[in-house]
């Protein structure tokens, strides 16, 4: 089965620190980029940050240097978020695009929910 299995959701308080991973499975050929979108309470989807082969990463104006994205290999991504804030509280989606020529699509994951509270 292609999917893409994401961990390191939790609850952590104001000013701590999470690193969310995804892994996709071995089916999984030819991906490009892989990255995380979030979706906050009453708000619509948004890009947190991604990395595309051979490209530097890419992240959100709302990161601001306390997130970093990062690859240890073709089918895995990481993200570390440091200095939280409440309004970070989303659930996490991780996604590729993978694929050749008339196969390449977007994939996701199934979301990992990120609570920032005290």
């Amino acid at each position: 089965q292609i999917q893409l299995v994401e961990s390191g959701g939790g609850l952590v308080q104001p000013g701590g620190a999470l690193r969310l991973s995804c892994a996709a499975s071995e089916g999984m050929r030819g991906i490009q980029t892989m990255g995380w979108y979030r979706q906050r309470p009453g708000n619509q989807g948004e890009l947190v940050a991604d990395v595309t082969n051979g490209r530097s990463p890419n992240y959100a104006d709302f990161v601001n240097g306390r997130f970093t994205i990062s690859r240890d290999n073709a089918k895995t991504v990481d993200l570390q978020m440091n200095n939280l804030k409440p309004e970070a509280t989303a659930v996490y989606y991780c996604y590729s695009i993978a694929g050749f020529l008339t196969t390449k699509r977007t994939f996701w994951g199934q979301g990992t929910q990120v609570t920032v509270s005290s």
